[in-house]
């Protein structure tokens, strides 16, 4: 009996997937940088960009771990719409205290 199992990424096309993640996370906290250098309505400490950093990381890191092994489009969007969700939800929370 043969076992047919959805096609993986190669170990190089997953490396580079990560360093995309990576930098575009680095690029979008050079958003808020950017806010803070121009206005005073931005303000930041390295705790936030650290937490900011590591979500958005996370999350894109957890979505390249959690699909790579999926091959329908339909269950990709299912994860990412899920991780999105998570991300929105701790977001709020940290930045407004949804919850409280």
């Amino acid at each position: 009996m043969t076992t047919i199992t959805a096609p993986t990424r190669s170990k190089q096309a997953s490396r580079r997937m990560q360093a995309a993640i990576l930098l575009g996370t680095a690029l979008l906290l050079q958003v808020p940088l950017l806010g803070m250098l121009l206005t005073g309505y931005v303000n930041w400490g390295l705790g936030d960009f650290v937490a900011a950093g590591v979500l958005l990381a996370g999350t894109g890191l957890a979505y390249e771990l959690g699909t790579r092994r999926l091959s329908r489009r339909s269950h990709r969007l299912l994860v990412g719409a899920t991780l999105g969700s998570l991300l929105l939800v701790v977001w709020a929370e940290l930045a407004v205290g949804l919850f409280h």
